[in-house]
């Protein structure tokens, strides 16, 4: 039999199964792996699989089932590049890593950079990660047990180890030279680093600089010294901000005496922003973290504390309600109206807690400028809490023809919508000044204040005024 990576590919065919216009698998490429898998014959397809770039490969990967994963896994891991492993979720990797041997792991890990080699170690035990780290060279291994002393999520974690630094005294001939007669540089590098001889940075050059610039001239001449340094254990969310503000291509990492111990790539901080991004947006509703692929009792473990704390809000505003269970009694109306006010503010409040959040996740919400924001924000509420005032008292008008309800139900939209926008940005405020995560305890206590209030102000007036 021929070795299916050697087997032509018919362009068209591949054009086919995967989808070039939304760059990634069309459902047809997925059905047709699963048949395969079904039938034995995985081997008929194969050119089509190893077309497909890494991260398309990845998500093949997760699409498939636990089974057939792995069953596919097995069939093309003698040929599957590397990658695939770190484009992958990391339930999803670890299911697959369970599966190799020490030495398989190795070896995919001395075809990586130290920092996507990090992410098929780190969650090995200490005994596992041992015996693989004593399978892979000397230096890929004092590179990677320096990258895990570092604290988890931080720059030295998040860095590579190979970068190109020269000496201040050198010239753009003495950097091109050494460039081209060195073996051991990184395949790919965009900027030259410049030492100082406590091997401290003091200024970079971009490539695209020093091919314009002739040989004689000294690197000193050509440098930026306006250079941003990120300490080794800065947490990664730091370093995506201060790439964003600075827009920043790469950056040198320094330990605590100022001296150089790596580099990071825009490509690695992207990741990190999309990792923030999607954790706040998990957070927002009440989840820690992406459980999509994780198991059936720890995603449930994982919600039920929410939910938990949830049913105790919930029961706080349902000891409101039963206050007024005699007002309710008599004017049943009340009782049909109530969810209005309780979803308008509710809604509104989410509306301003969703903005506020990312605003300090991206700083752009301060102490300075707090307050300004909070009135902002009531402003808006009470405009639209007015506007709808009108719209519900006519509609309550119109339905129950009570002048008196449809007046109360409007004071307490407006009410209800004031305290919304109040408090959509204060709670968040506050919890960060706690130094506890505003994402993810934020809308409990929200819903809370919206209902509790929403629900104490309409049946308040309406037990006042109507009875």
């Amino acid at each position: 039999m021929s070795d299916p990576l050697q087997t032509p590919v018919n362009p068209t065919e591949t054009e086919d199964l995967v989808d070039a216009a939304a760059f990634g698998l069309s459902d047809e490429f997925v059905r047709k792996v699963e048949d395969a898998l079904e039938e034995g014959v995985i081997d008929e397809i194969s050119p089509q699989i190893f077309d497909l770039h890494y991260s398309d490969l990845a998500d093949l990967l997760e699409r498939l089932s636990v089974d057939d994963r792995l069953q596919l896994v097995d069939g093309i891991k003698s040929e599957m590049d590397p990658f695939v492993l770190t484009e992958l979720d990391e339930r999803v990797r670890d299911s697959i890593l369970d599966e190799w041997e020490n030495h398989e792991i190795a070896a995919a890990m001395s075809e990586l950079d130290t920092d996507d080699a990090l992410y098929l170690i780190e969650d090995l035990d200490e005994d596992e990660q041992r015996e693989v780290l004593d399978s892979v060279s000397m230096e890929d291994r004092l590179d990677i047990e320096r990258a895990l002393a570092f604290p988890e999520h931080s720059a030295g974690r998040l860095m590579q180890h190979d970068y190109v630094a020269v000496s201040s005294t050198w010239t753009v001939g003495q950097v091109i030279d050494f460039a081209r007669n060195s073996s051991d540089l990184p395949d790919d590098f965009y900027d030259v680093f410049i030492l100082d001889p406590d091997e401290r940075p003091i200024g970079t050059i971009p490539l695209s600089r020093m091919l314009r610039t002739v040989r004689q001239i000294d690197l000193t001449e050509i440098m930026e010294k306006d250079i941003n340094t990120i300490a080794a254990d800065l947490d990664q969310e730091e370093v995506a901000f201060i790439f964003r503000q600075q827009d920043l291509t790469s950056a040198p990492v320094v330990d605590e005496n100022g001296a150089m111990v790596g580099v990071i790539h825009i490509d690695d901080v992207v990741d990190v922003i999309d990792e923030e991004a999607e954790e706040d947006l998990m957070r927002l509703g009440g989840v820690a973290e992406d459980d999509l692929y994780h198991a059936v009792i720890d995603t449930t473990k994982s919600r039920f504390t929410w939910l938990l704390v949830n049913l105790g809000t919930a029961i706080l505003a349902s000891m409101v309600i039963g206050m007024f269970d005699a007002t309710i009694e008599q004017i049943v109306a009340l009782a049909v109206l109530m969810p209005i006010v309780a979803s308008m503010g509710g809604n509104a409040g989410t509306q301003t807690l969703t903005v506020a959040v990312r605003a300090l996740a991206t700083r752009e919400l301060t102490s300075t400028n707090a307050m300004r924001i909070v009135g902002k924000e009531v402003l808006v509420g009470g405009i639209n809490g007015i506007l709808f005032a009108i719209l519900t008292g006519i509609i309550a008008w119109f339905w129950f023809s009570s002048l008196p309800l449809a007046l109360i139900i409007g004071i307490a939209m407006i009410m209800n919508m004031l305290i919304a926008g109040l408090f959509g940005v204060g709670i968040p405020v506050v919890l960060e000044r706690l130094k506890i995560d505003p994402a993810i305890a934020s809308s409990v206590f929200l819903t809370t204040v919206t209902d509790v209030l929403g629900f104490f102000s309409f049946l308040g007036m309406a037990a006042f005024f109507l009875l």
